[in-house]
């Protein structure tokens, strides 16, 4: 399941995945699901992005015992 995204001027990919996920680290999630995006520091406004939606179990997981 994925979120749609449009991008404005100026964003990036590390602010997305903190929108998102809360963690500016997850960003290669939303990497992956955009393989038609050029990898970039900024975004372009206008493009139309697939946010996966993540069980938060999946992200829990990841994270340290400490930080769960």
């Amino acid at each position: 399941m994925y979120l749609t995204h449009i991008t404005t001027e100026g964003e990036r990919w590390d602010q997305l995945a903190t929108r998102y996920y809360g963690d500016p680290l997850q960003y290669e999630r939303i990497v992956a699901a955009n393989p038609h995006v050029p990898l970039a520091t900024t975004l372009p406004g206008g493009l139309t992005l697939s946010v996966p939606v993540i069980e938060q179990q999946d992200l829990s997981e990841e994270l340290p015992p400490w930080l769960r």
